[in-house]
């Protein structure tokens, strides 16, 4: 195995990470404030507690296909860069670019969402100075190199899991759960259904965090196929138990207006004393998914700028952290500017439109692996591609308007540098 510092000086990334650590960022990335946030606009859409469940199923079916599809990919062209590079060498240059720039800038505005969701959570009042703050704390950890954002995941994973846990027991204690509560409300539409399972989409939205750092991942066309179906397992099961018994206290109706859907339904539970438990594993869990965020931006970043797609200095590797520091520091300036003068709706929003627009390019490079390529059935592809684009038109209209807008922005600078070349 290469060491680091033979890695940094073929301007390359160290292989560190196991099968383990890989799961673990894929879990931090995903179990994040996507579950104490996504869950009440969700359930606006959906109406019922039945269209709700029905969504995260829906949600559930896209994201196992982005992920095998990505898993096969990932395992063929194991660098950083994630679809950036599938779809470049699937695709063709255009869309591999069109696909880093989705990334890039949908997960840049996530970023400043969740960096937001911790300011509210943490200090309310002074939110996006938290916010600011969390995003330059967190790109140090990152620059001193991903072993150690990994150990720090693993920290915040346990803490979050420990909080939802404690949810989902007090919820199905406390005396204030009814079943029936899983099926009210006055019913959904189709469309209401597809823009809830839009919404929680963004929740499961993390498992390409393992495939961005296949550059560092040791053996991985090994570990890759296996961490990213098990991270998102893994998930699924958590989010599926939180939303069962959320819905089960609240119904869907209070679920759609609460704020603090989880706080509230400790609350209603009886169980007072966890509601700060659970402000504090908010704050937690979105630092985990900003961890990770920042990470797997980067590293993109890193690819494009190594094709000239981006400045060519964001390229460079640290000789002695091996780690992409420049990205890493420019990633973390336009996240700080972004968190102080955004809303963090309209954020997450265009997050939702540029991440699905990604994993359809993902999608669509997977449908073109031959049988020696390790290409996955190829209803997987079909059904990850069509569900994309289905929900990426299934959200809001001012969301689906800024991110083609910008989308068409990037494309109009890739033609002409182009047109210049």
């Amino acid at each position: 195995m290469r060491d680091v510092s033979s890695a940094a000086s073929n301007n390359e990334l160290a292989r560190r990470l196991g099968t383990g650590d890989a799961v673990v960022i894929g879990l931090g990335s995903m179990i994040g404030a996507g579950i104490f946030a996504a869950l009440a606009p969700a359930a606006g859409a959906a109406v019922s507690g039945a269209g709700l469940l029905v969504g995260l199923g829906v949600a559930a079916v896209v994201a196992y296909c982005n992920a095998t599809s990505s898993a096969r990919l990932a395992a063929l062209y194991p660098a950083s860069g994630g679809t950036y590079v599938y779809g470049r060498e699937r695709l063709g240059d255009f869309w591999g670019y069109l696909a880093g720039w989705a990334f890039v800038v949908g997960k840049t505005a996530s970023c400043a969402a969740m960096a937001l969701t911790v300011g509210a959570y943490a200090w309310p009042e002074q939110r996006q100075a938290v916010a600011v703050a969390a995003v330059v704390a967190l790109t140090a950890v990152n620059y001193r190199g991903v072993q150690k954002s990994a150990w720090l995941t693993r920290v915040i994973v346990a803490v979050v899991l420990a909080v939802l846990v404690a949810v989902v027991v007090s919820a199905l204690v406390g005396g204030a759960a009814d079943a029936g509560r899983l099926t009210a409300g006055s019913g959904a539409s189709p469309h209401g259904v597809l823009q809830a399972a839009a919404l929680l989409f963004f929740a499961f939205a993390g498992y390409a965090r393992i495939a961005t750092l296949g550059e560092e991942v040791r053996d991985p066309g090994r570990t890759i196929p296996r961490a990213i179906p098990l991270a998102l397992g893994l998930t699924l099961v958590v989010y599926a138990c939180v939303a069962g018994a959320v819905l089960a206290v609240l119904g869907p109706d209070r679920l759609a207006d609460a704020t603090a859907p989880l706080a509230d339904a400790a609350r209603a539970s009886g169980a007072e004393w966890l509601a700060p438990v659970v402000r504090v594993g908010a704050a937690v869990a979105a630092l985990g998914a900003l961890l990770g965020l920042i990470l797997g931006i980067s590293r993109t970043t890193l690819a494009m700028a190594r094709d000239r797609h981006l400045p060519g200095g964001l390229a460079a590797v640290h000789p002695r952290f091996a780690v992409p520091h420049r990205a890493e520091l420019a990633v973390g300036a336009v996240v700080a500017v972004v968190a102080a003068t955004v809303d963090v709706r309209g954020a997450i929003g265009f997050s939702s439109f540029g991440v699905l627009v990604y994993y359809a390019i993902a999608n669509a490079s997977a449908w073109t692996l031959g049988a020696e390529e390790g290409r996955p059935p190829r209803a997987i592809p079909v059904v990850g591609l069509v569900g994309c684009v289905v929900l990426a038109f299934a959200l809001p209209g001012t969301s689906i308007a800024v991110g083609a807008g910008v989308l068409g922005l990037g494309a109009v600078a890739y033609a002409v540098r182009k047109g210049r070349g």
